[in-house]
């Protein structure tokens, strides 16, 4: 028996860190090699399109969307808060794919990794979500690498 071949799909990548206040946004190469911050988006009511545009700007082939989870793995008001508004932007991006994958503990990296560059907590508040999207991405597409399988769940779009 062979063993299966590992495929990893060519394309840009978005993710998306969805907090209350801010949204940040990372892309990556086509080569899916390095994720990077593209912009915090404020939450609210011109997000979706914010991000629709981003996406039709980077000739995205997917959106990832970050789902935060308990440390036991548990979903809470966050994450169905996070489900809907994904729900609603698979809608609005289709036929551009949005899968949700797991984000514990990535707002944690970003800010570790934020302190250890220099940057206080204060000033790091303006791109810590992008940095924390930035860890998302990079966390789905070495998934990806590994496995040879899209990352996380995909999103059924809300019309």
């Amino acid at each position: 028996m062979e063993p299966e071949e590992k495929v990893f799909r060519r394309g840009r990548r978005i993710a998306v860190d969805v907090g209350d206040a801010r949204i940040g946004v990372a892309s990556c190469d086509p080569d899916g090699l390095i994720a990077t911050p593209v912009e915090t988006v404020p939450a609210g009511g011109r997000s979706q399109a914010r991000i629709q545009a981003i996406v039709e700007e980077y000739d995205a082939i997917e959106v990832i969307v970050g789902l935060p989870r308990s440390l036991s793995g548990k979903e809470g008001p966050a994450a169905a808060k996070v489900r809907e508004y994904a729900g609603r932007l698979a809608g609005r991006l289709y036929p551009v794919g949005v899968r949700l994958v797991d984000e514990r503990m990535t707002t944690v990296t970003a800010a570790q990794g934020l302190r250890a560059s220099g940057r206080s907590s204060k000033k790091g508040r303006s791109v810590i979500d992008q940095a924390a999207a930035v860890v998302i991405l990079q966390n789905a597409l070495e998934t990806e690498r590994v496995s040879g399988r899209a990352p996380g769940e995909s999103v059924e779009p809300v019309i």
